[in-house]
């Protein structure tokens, strides 16, 4: 269905004193589209332009009601981002308030209702999220694919950008602090992509895109929508001296129209109050050659949020500065209900409504501040009576959400979290004083824990070094948190197969924990496993056996029966016996592992398919294709219920299945198992992958052996 088209969508978002003025545009003609919006007297309500579901897009919601000028930098922003086939980069550049974000996502919702961007558009937050995770979570949640996973994050982000879908693609960047952050992350030279950066800086890049306050024409439109024509066009003068007072600054004159607005009070009123408030702004960090900078600016933004503030309950300012302790990024509902000091949902309901009827506060689903007022109610914080009770709070719930962390995440895993990753970052980076010694290194732990979980090595290593780091300088040497990080870092070292970094590390962990703890303790047994399974991995099965066995017995001796370590200590020894070929040694240890899974975990859990494949490995290494193949068939049913159709797990259990049949010389059930593993290996690990070459070996193998049976 096409008969509105998206000029029809756009008309349905904008206002006009004629409503039986018509406008036609040819569909998909951006320039057109632009003359028909800025017809005289209309304006835009830009969150009411619908969405076509038929374009890859996350394109934010609009902090604002109305948009009002910006016609001319819009028409040049699209020419300089269509100029020729190459990967182009605009750039708008200006300060804070001036409205970057808003223009580029005007900008991006026009071209979505004219298709000019087939290949999607792509919003990423530059600022507090990283950059490369974004990219690779929006090609996984759109088009449905998935990098490889032996890859480090950046390869990652170039193997998103060859496979992204074909036609021209927008990528906004919004809001840069550190050019240098992102470049790694930019598309190729010669593609298909246009990219489009919000910044406060000045970038060395060719043709920049400075974009200046409101003219005083424009200004005055925007009042006028704001608070009325009537009440503008009779106090005309004042109206003026209002937008000049505010420096013309977009922001501030939504917030200062709202204002007016909601306490129903003239012009001339409101000028005087804001001219009462004599407030600096050190929260505007405006450029020092910027040609809009007047002490006019600087008052008048502190001041349009100074009136703001005093219309406010005390509840509702006690939830403000509580936001502001988060950093610059959507914040969770749930996150917000557990670090506030109200526990009342109502009380808070209200307060968040208060904040929001003010245009303090954004989002729908996610609370959310624009950078200005958070910093100003970070100013407010300072003399909050209950700021450091606060902080303790917020300190609290983060390290919950950072305990929730596991050490081996799952899709769903990441999805749940990923909005949690800013503010555990947040706290980590500016709130070490507001936790207890116990919980100073949650934070680091779980972002370390979080980034690993995605191959993200580079940040997760950023965060586990600092962890030791923190830990030393704040509890001494001699402290147990110091033996945990070390026995983190040493891990992340494994699981890059750094195995040299990694021995050291584990070592000392294993000292520190018998030093602190004594030889007969739960997290000595967790050492030796450990250090048992580096050794394992560098096939120095003589020295991994004892400590497999000194971990095993300690489990035993110091754990409930049925407890899940022990379950994995049986498993871990019979797989160093399985890869040693002592398969007698194996196969009860196997049977016993699983048995206890089984038992002890839910019905349908991957360690229990774990268990299974371990088992019917051991049996089709036997010949006992009887026993093994019910086995490796209940592993991959389980497998293929629980995770991700194309999980490397998933043609693990392929590939095992097609070589037991081979062996059975079951060629026709073989071959399809061999094709299915190996599509789908190249799909996501790609040709290089080690497993991909496995797989195709076997498959290979498997045809050779067809041939000459």
């Amino acid at each position: 269905m096409k008969p509105l088209g998206y000029l029809g969508r756009i008309l349905k978002a904008i206002s006009t004193k004629n409503e039986k003025r018509n406008l036609t545009i040819k569909e998909g003609n951006y320039n057109e589209a632009i003359e028909g919006i800025y017809i005289e007297d209309i304006y835009i309500n830009v969150n009411n332009l619908s969405q076509p579901t038929d374009c890859s897009q996350n394109i934010p919601q609009s902090s604002i009601d109305k948009f009002v000028g910006r016609k001319k930098e819009l028409k040049l922003l699209h020419q300089q981002l269509q100029d020729n086939d190459q990967v182009t980069i605009a750039h708008l550049e200006g300060m804070r308030g001036i409205g970057k974000t808003e223009l580029a996502i005007l900008y991006s919702l026009i071209n979505l209702q004219c298709n000019t961007y087939p290949g999607g558009i792509c919003w990423l937050s530059a600022r507090e999220q990283d950059v490369g995770l974004q990219i690779i979570n929006f090609v996984c949640t759109h088009f449905d694919l998935k990098p490889p996973e032996d890859l480090d994050l950046p390869n990652q982000v170039d193997w998103c950008w060859a496979h992204w879908q074909n036609g021209n693609t927008l990528i906004v960047l919004d809001d840069v602090k550190n050019f240098s952050d992102i470049k790694p992350y930019l598309p190729p030279e010669a593609s298909q992509f246009k990219v489009l950066i919000t910044t406060e800086l000045q970038l060395d890049l060719p043709n920049p895109f400075y974009l200046e306050v409101l003219s005083e024409q424009d200004a005055i439109k925007l009042l006028i929508q704001l608070v009325g024509s009537k009440k503008v066009k009779r106090k005309l003068a004042k109206a003026k001296e209002l937008c000049q007072h505010l420096g013309y600054l977009p922001l501030a004159l939504q917030l200062v129209g709202q204002y007016v607005k909601e306490r129903k009070i003239s012009l001339s009123k409101t000028l005087k109050r804001l001219k009462d408030k004599e407030l600096a702004a050190p929260s505007l960090n405006v450029l020092e050659n910027d040609p809009t900078r007047t002490l006019n600016i600087n008052r008048g933004l502190a001041a349009a949020f100074e009136l703001s503030w005093e219309e406010l309950s005390e509840a509702a300012q006690e939830l403000g500065c509580l936001l502001s302790l988060f950093a610059l990024a959507p914040i969770p509902g749930s996150l917000v209900e557990s670090a506030s000091l109200e526990k009342d949902t109502d009380k808070l309901e209200k307060a968040r409504a208060e904040l929001e009827n003010l245009h303090l506060l954004q989002g729908q689903d996610n609370y959310q501040l624009h950078q200005l007022i958070q910093e100003f109610l970070r100013n407010k914080h300072n003399n909050l009576a209950t700021g450091d009770e606060q902080k303790r709070n917020f300190c609290t719930a983060i390290v919950e959400i950072a305990k929730k962390i596991p050490q081996a995440l799952t899709l769903s895993d990441i999805n749940s979290l990923n909005s949690s990753m800013p503010h555990l970052a947040e706290a980590a980076t500016f709130y070490q004083n507001w936790f207890n010694n116990e919980d100073l290194t949650w934070p680091f732990t779980g972002l370390g824990r979080f980034y690993e979980g995605q191959r993200a090595y580079t940040q997760a290593l950023s965060w586990t070094e600092q962890c030791l780091s923190i830990a030393r300088e704040c509890l001494g040497d001699e402290d147990l948190e110091v033996a945990i990080s070390l026995n983190n870092l040493g891990l992340l070292y494994y699981v890059q197969g750094r195995y040299d970094s990694a021995e050291p590390l584990l070592l000392q962990a294993l000292q520190q924990r018998k030093k602190l703890l004594g030889e007969e303790h739960p997290n000595v047994a967790t050492s030796l496993n450990n250090l048992a399974e580096l050794y394992r991995v560098q096939k120095k099965y003589n020295s991994a056996e004892p400590l497999y066995l000194q971990a095993l017995e300690l489990r035993k001796k110091l754990l409930p029966e049925e407890h899940p370590d022990i379950t994995t200590s049986i498993n871990n020894l019979a797989l160093l016996y399985y890869l040693q070929g002592r398969y007698e040694s194996a196969e009860p240890l196997f049977l016993q592992a699983l048995e206890l899974r089984k038992k002890l975990l839910p019905e349908e859990d991957p360690n229990v398919a774990i268990s299974l494949n371990n088992l019917a490995a051991l049996y089709a290494k036997q010949g006992k294709y009887e026993l093994a193949e019910p086995l490796f068939l209940q592993a991959l049913e389980l497998r293929k219920r629980l995770l991700p159709e194309e999980d490397p797990k998933v043609t693990t259990s392929l590939n095992n299945l097609a070589a037991l049949y081979a062996k059975q010389r079951r060629e026709e059930s073989a071959e399809p198992l061999y094709q299915q593993a190996l599509t789908i290996a190249e799909k996501i690990l790609g040709k290089n992958h080690p497993n991909t070459k496995t797989i195709q070996k076997n498959y290979e193998q498997f045809q050779e052996d067809k041939n000459n049976y």
